[in-house]
């Protein structure tokens, strides 16, 4: 059960590994991300294609760049982060334990 929730926080990892690459260089081809992060290509291939999805970045001639949302995403990002960790702390069995009494 826990396995599942941890690869997923590692997909998301790396999507936003590969988001903030074409922030911070665009625009940005796949071998050089797949060079610079040490993930596969096919694996950078596919974080590219859910960001595309998520209409964060498009494909240019040049490479990966970022859209018009990518900026309010960014903005979003940690708040969403922060209420995540806080719902997964209060699901913590030994704390909920030690609170109960």
């Amino acid at each position: 059960m826990i396995d599942r929730l941890e690869k997923e926080v590692d997909m998301l990892e790396r999507h936003l590994q590969v988001l903030k690459m074409v922030i911070d260089n665009e625009p940005i081809g796949i071998v050089k991300m797949s060079n610079e992060t040490g993930y596969p290509h096919h694996k950078v291939r596919y974080s590219l294609r859910v960001l595309e999805e998520e209409n964060l970045i498009e494909p240019s001639s040049q490479g990966a760049i970022k859209t018009e949302r990518t900026d309010e995403f960014v903005d979003e990002l940690d708040g969403k982060l922060d209420e995540i960790v806080t719902k997964l702390e209060s699901m913590k069995i030994e704390e909920a334990a030690e609170i109960e009494s």
